[in-house]
């Protein structure tokens, strides 16, 4: 499985399934032997009790996981911590952190909160500055939801990193319906032809067994192989 050494996954929108997808990526990458660690700049809702790290470990098994920093409101990580009376961490430190990483692991995934543009740090730092700081060994992964709109947010994300000559990879549809529709179908086929359809996840993936979860992520994302150059066609084997 052909995926780079630092993977920024990021997406069009909140809730757009950006844990699930790391997750999945993570299951694919360890079945395949690899090490994988992963790594969330700022983790919010902790008074909620949420924890994409925990999710994250519970699907996929045992790896690395950790946050930056950890704010208590269910909000963006800048009110968050003002709310907190916590001072983020500047990307710099964040960039330090997943360099250290990458020197033990195959892979490290970087989550990030919301989408791309949400700021991480006093100085208005976002999940795309951090991939300019991690340079040419990362690249990203947008993860979209197939539903209507999309279509508008994925240009936006796209040139947004484009504009920032920053890698990507391709795109996942985290949350694929039960029945699709025409709408549906025409999305992910407009998605797989702008980049790199590399899979689709189903719609509460994440309350599957985490034992059939892990099979089933490298189903998932077959569109992976599809860059071995394998011959597949939207995201799956052919």
């Amino acid at each position: 499985m052909k995926l780079p050494h630092i993977v920024l996954v990021t997406g069009t929108d909140t809730g757009v399934g950006k844990t699930v997808t790391t997750a999945a990526l993570a299951s694919a990458l360890q079945a395949d032997g690899r090490s994988v660690a992963v790594y969330k700049p700022c983790q919010s809702g902790a008074v909620a009790g949420d924890s994409d790290c925990a999710e994250i470990t519970r699907l996929a098994g045992p790896l690395t996981a950790e946050a930056g920093v950890v704010l208590q409101e269910p909000l963006a990580p800048v009110p968050a911590a003002a709310l907190d009376g916590v001072t983020l961490p500047p990307l710099a430190a964040h960039a330090g952190r997943v360099r250290e990483l990458a020197s033990t692991h195959d892979h490290v995934l970087v989550e990030g909160s919301g989408g791309l543009l949400v700021e991480l740090d006093p100085d208005g730092g976002t999940l795309a500055d951090l991939g300019s700081h991690l340079g040419p060994d990362a690249t990203f992964v947008v993860v979209a939801r197939p539903a209507l709109g999309t279509l508008n947010h994925m240009a936006l994300t796209l040139e947004a990193l484009e504009r920032r000559d920053l890698a990507i990879h391709g795109v996942v549809l985290g949350t694929w319906p039960d029945s699709p529709g025409v709408l549906e179908h025409g999305n992910r086929a407009t998605l797989g032809a702008l980049r790199p359809l590399l899979g689709v996840l189903p719609e509460r993936a994440a309350d599957l067994p985490p034992v059939t979860f892990r099979a089933a992520s490298v189903h998932w994302l077959s569109g992976l192989h599809c860059l071995d150059g394998l011959n597949c066609v939207d995201g799956a084997r052919s």
